[in-house]
């Protein structure tokens, strides 16, 4: 009986809400029919009190791990990694790799997890409270998260149209009799050193998925089945955050632990294969005389760098959603050592995989190695259609694939969302007037952008936007970054930032990191990429042609050029000395209902500088 009056109670009151409700409808239907510039003035009130409402926060502290880990966990955990250990040293990798993860890695991650978090702002206007001089910084951030989601949603594409092919009564990529085929050069295993040959999931790949033209001076016109599949992953990642971090929250339970599942399902399937005892082996087997090479250091606090994401401005979004006094520490190493060791069991399942296709095709496992998209979408259907179950093994392969990026893709959309309601969310809802509306913008602008990358020629535009997005742009930012944060900033006031929220100053081994050695590793980053440059290139024999690597330079500009511009403008509207300004900074925005502890009198008196 007392469940019934309960529910007797709550339907009582829901009716009564639902006729109060009523009746304020009909009062603005009635103003707005008498006094129109009234009724106009109370809906921008309206508006503007949403705009000023308290900053959303993550529903528990788990969906904010798993939020992170997701986005870190991404497809370069699968395609980039092993082979790049495997080319690196083997198994000797694994000691550059995970000092740079030390030093490198946590404790820079650790930085815009305290930037986020206290500040309770997105990149642009969290580095602008932290060194205005360096704010082009933060807006940098995010035209390259921007830039890179735009084309990062072509993979979601390309997985979603494997996916659906992979139910057809038999793979479509395993036999070289189809309308598609170039049966002269047709080969239903992997050519090995016959370059003349191409495998039956590569010409599936190139002449069906793509229809790729000769180069990128031939657009071919749009694909129109990717044109669909684009429409629908966009529409997927819109429904997934267009509600903020409520919705998204939710979504990561699933997105962010199912690959996990079909990752160990993997490694559980293939190392019982034939042959996948020796492709672990390739992929684990030191060579310890390349930890002599410079490059191979390099590499090592590279991957670390771009696995993570960090100066991608999405952990710092991320971490604003926070509560003030979220244990930020803890989630650091979570999200770190998480990465790192799918990254480890990533290798494991890729390399059995390839031992298992060289022990098939009779060839060494260093014919089949491969990186990138072709890892994913070639090398790996070709495996599907010689296992048993492949019509299991395929769909789940290409699921966890979506999974792997949709979670990074939610990363990289929200900076841009996160930015616009920062920055102009009264502005932004007066003309919107719902916030869904203006992630649903931001999307659709999304997949504009993306079409090019559609074309029948695209994939020599998504190459050349990954090589100066990816590899040229991100560099520079991180330099900039850590420079304004750890240096400019200082080690000292940022101590204190984590002192306030968790209680105590982080220990002698982040400050340590944050003062010398990260600074000098991404200077080092940095310097080996710049003495090290080589154009993009398709495949091994494609060379762009001169415009289109101009093309390239400018779209590494469009991020990095608003470094110099956001400080000239600093510079032009500030007085005061050079050093006067490159120390100021602003008093932290902290939403205190939200804080145990108000800020400390020392935190206020080092931000506001000297």
């Amino acid at each position: 009986m007392m469940g019934l009056g309960s529910e007797n109670k709550t339907a009582s009151t829901s009716s009564k809400l639902a006729l109060q409700q009523l009746g304020e409808r009909k009062e603005e239907e009635e103003l707005a029919r008498t006094t129109p510039d009234i009724a106009e003035a109370t809906r921008l009130s309206k508006v503007e009190q949403q705009a000023a409402e308290p900053r959303e926060t993550w529903g528990r502290r788990l969906e904010f791990v798993l939020a992170t880990v997701g986005y870190a966990v991404g497809l370069g955990n699968v395609w980039r990694f092993p082979y790049l250990c495997y080319r690196s040293g083997g198994g000797a990798f694994l000691i550059p790799y995970l000092i740079m993860l030390f030093l490198c890695g946590i404790p820079l991650l650790f930085m815009e997890f305290t930037v986020g978090q206290y500040t309770r702002l997105g990149p642009v206007h969290a580095l602008a409270q932290i060194c205005p001089l360096f704010k082009g910084v933060g807006l940098a951030t995010v035209v390259i998260s921007y830039v890179l989601c735009t084309y990062y949603n072509v993979l979601m594409t390309w997985a979603l149209y494997y996916l659906l092919h992979s139910f057809s009564p038999s793979l479509p990529w395993q036999s070289c009799n189809n309308t598609w085929n170039t049966v002269a050069n047709c080969s239903t295993g992997f050519p090995g050193n016959a370059t003349h040959l191409q495998s039956a999931s590569q010409q599936f790949f190139d002449h069906k998925v793509l229809e790729m033209t000769s180069g990128i001076e031939r657009a071919g016109g749009v694909r129109w089945e990717l044109f669909g599949l684009l429409v629908l992953a966009w529409g997927i990642v819109y429904f997934c955050i267009f509600k903020g971090v409520k919705s998204t929250g939710k979504v990561v339970y699933f997105t962010a632990t199912f690959p996990y599942f079909i990752l160990f399902a993997l490694l559980v399937n293939n190392v019982q294969l034939p042959g996948a005892k020796n492709g672990i082996l390739f992929f684990l087997m030191p060579n310890w005389s390349k930890l002599l090479e410079v490059q191979v250091w390099v590499n090592a606090a590279a991957q670390i760098f771009n696995s993570i994401g960090i100066s991608f401005g999405s952990m710092i979004s991320m971490a604003s959603y926070n509560k003030y006094n979220n244990n930020i520490l803890r989630d650091t190493f979570i999200v770190s050592l998480a990465n790192s060791a799918t990254s480890i069991v990533a290798g494991f399942v890729i390399f059995s995989a390839i031992g298992y296709m060289a022990h098939i095709h009779n060839l060494p496992v260093d014919d089949i190695a491969t990186d990138g998209p072709g890892l994913v979408f070639v090398v790996y259907p070709e495996v599907f259609s010689t296992m048993p179950v492949s019509q299991l093994w395929a769909p789940l392969f290409f699921i966890m694939l979506l999974c792997l990026g949709l979670d990074s893709q939610f990363a990289m959309v929200e900076v841009a969302v996160t930015f616009i309601m920062d920055g102009f969310g009264k502005k932004a809802l007066k003309v919107f007037k719902r916030k869904e509306l203006i992630v649903l913008a931001v999307c659709s602008f999304g997949f504009l952008l993306g079409i090019p990358h559609i074309t029948r020629g695209g994939i020599y535009v998504f190459q050349l936007m990954d090589h100066y997005t990816a590899v040229v742009s991100l560099m520079f930012l991180a330099f900039f970054e850590v420079l304004a944060v750890t240096l400019i900033f200082g080690v000292k006031r940022l101590s204190v930032m984590v002192e306030n929220m968790l209680g105590k100053k982080p220990n002698l081994f982040f400050r340590i990191c944050w003062q010398f050695l990260s600074p000098m590793l991404v200077l080092g980053i940095l310097i080996s990429s710049i003495v090290q440059y080589t154009p993009a290139r398709y495949g091994k024999s494609y060379t762009y042609p001169l415009w289109a690597e101009v093309l390239g330079w400018f779209i590494s500009l469009v991020s990095i050029i608003w470094i110099p511009l956001g400080a000239l403008h600093e510079l032009w509207t500030t007085e005061g000395s050079l050093l006067q300004r490159l120390k100021k900074s602003i008093s932290p925005t902290v939403d205190l209902e939200s804080v145990s502890e108000k800020p400390s009198a020392e935190s206020i008196a080092l931000f506001n500088g000297p």
